[in-house]
């Protein structure tokens, strides 16, 4: 694992998630870290596909960094997402964490297989939340003391 360097550039984050209650909880919790990101949304699994497909092309959004990526998701399950990125050779490396709200050990084992980087289960509040971002943060960007102005979300 290495660090994703965020000094010299911004992060680029994908967030697959359909509930529009937790992207709002991500989007704030991201507020209150420490280094610079740009936060796209992808509302389905069929979306974010696109998006990853576009992505590095004709001034499109660049390669995510990394990918927060829930499991139950209209279109195209998160399983299937999650496989189809793994088994392609131009988004195989970036690192995929799974942000779901189930604690199956089942789901667990079957993500693990598909080779997700990590595994969260969602919590039930805020300041919890905020402390999975925190932790997301601390294991995979560089700290770079910023102002939240520097800080964009899509």
């Amino acid at each position: 694992m290495s660090v994703i360097p965020t000094r010299e550039k911004i992060a680029e984050i994908l967030l697959i998630e359909d509930n529009v209650g937790d992207v709002l909880l991500t989007k704030e919790a991201f507020r209150h870290t420490h280094f610079k990101y740009n936060l796209r949304i992808a509302k389905d699994g069929d979306e974010a596909l696109k998006i990853l497909n576009r992505s590095g092309t004709d001034n499109e959004f660049p390669l995510p960094d990394l990918i927060l990526l829930d499991l139950s998701l209209p279109k195209i399950d998160g399983r299937e997402v999650l496989e189809r990125i793994k088994s392609n050779s131009d988004l195989k490396d970036i690192p995929i964490i799974i942000l779901s709200g189930s604690d199956a050990e089942s789901d667990m084992t079957s993500s693990y297989n598909l080779h997700a980087n990590s595994y969260v289960v969602k919590p039930d509040n805020f300041d919890d939340f905020k402390e999975i971002v925190a932790s997301i943060e601390n294991f995979w960007f560089e700290k770079y003391t910023s102002s939240t102005s520097d800080k964009t979300l899509h």
